[in-house]
């Protein structure tokens, strides 16, 4: 588990630029894929947003798993997961992408990206705060960089 949660936090050089690229991006595709959910428009309408959220979502994701995969643990990356579930929901509940969804997905979103520390580094399977070193295997500490 040492390549997941590494002993220290690995560098990725210009990774705030990289970051706020990405999360730009990804912000355009999500706009762009207002038109599936909220204006009934054909795929081809909002098809490429798509491919450039999932692309920019998923560079963002490993690159924080890269960096340290305790952020799979915290809040901050759990929520990814709730809202990739929720968004999966037209594959296997709805039939055409549904506002509801879109917007809790939303909602989610705003609110972990701007909650506390204390919030966004919370793990809902430690039921803690998850910033100090994560125990690997007995006798291994990791140093979270917290």
């Amino acid at each position: 588990m040492r390549w997941l949660f590494p002993l220290e936090k690995r560098v990725l050089p210009a990774k705030r630029w990289i970051s706020i690229l990405l999360r730009t991006l990804h912000l355009v595709g999500i706009t762009g894929l207002a038109g599936a959910y909220l204006y009934e428009q054909p795929e081809s309408a909002w098809l490429p947003f798509l491919w450039l959220t999932v692309i920019s979502g998923c560079l963002m994701a490993l690159i924080e798993i890269y960096t340290d995969g305790i952020w799979l643990v915290q809040l901050r990356g759990t929520a990814i997961g709730v809202k990739l579930l929720l968004l999966s929901t037209i594959l296997w509940w709805f039939h055409e992408p549904n506002a509801i969804i879109y917007f809790i997905v939303i909602i989610i979103s705003g609110i972990v990206s701007h909650a506390p520390g204390k919030v966004r580094y919370y793990s809902v399977w430690h039921r803690r705060v998850i910033t100090e070193p994560l125990k690997l295997e007995p006798g291994e500490i990791k140093n979270c960089g917290g």
